[in-house]
């Protein structure tokens, strides 16, 4: 469910997971400019957005997630990583050109941004829910 995520930004490499509350992510802006959001809202964080860093990609086409004006965007990242059914962490590798579907979400001044998930087509998926991840065109 991707629980992880490894980019750089401003010529730092950071390692960012999503139980911390102050995880961001990179967006890129519709100007091109790499903007960090916050990584979705936990327990402990006021706010009205959504708990979770995830948005189901099937939710958001149901209208699920259309109170919080969702604007799609790109999360560049290196790696993302997920974890095996007993615990151990995996990290799987980003081509060029790939990137991570992302949604901004908004509530009056608040916005955060969720990793959007899909269903994995493996039978055998350690996951019921995945990154979506797209190339450029």
């Amino acid at each position: 469910m991707c629980g992880g995520v490894y980019y750089s930004h401003n010529g730092q490499d950071i390692r960012v997971y999503f139980p911390n509350p102050k995880a961001t992510l990179p967006v890129i802006t519709k100007r091109k400019a790499i903007e960090l959001l916050p990584w979705g809202r936990r327990k402990e964080q006021q706010g009205h957005l959504p708990m979770g860093g995830w948005a189901r990609l099937d939710s958001i086409y149901a209208g699920r997630w259309d109170k919080w004006f969702p604007t799609p965007v790109k999360i560049p990242v290196k790696q993302f990583m997920e974890k095996d059914i007993q615990g151990n962490s995996h990290w799987f590798d980003l081509t060029k050109g790939q990137f991570v579907q992302g949604l901004i979400a908004r509530d009056k001044y608040e916005q955060r941004v969720y990793v959007v998930t899909i269903t994995p087509e493996l039978a055998d998926a350690v996951h019921d829910r995945w990154p979506r991840i797209l190339s450029a065109i």
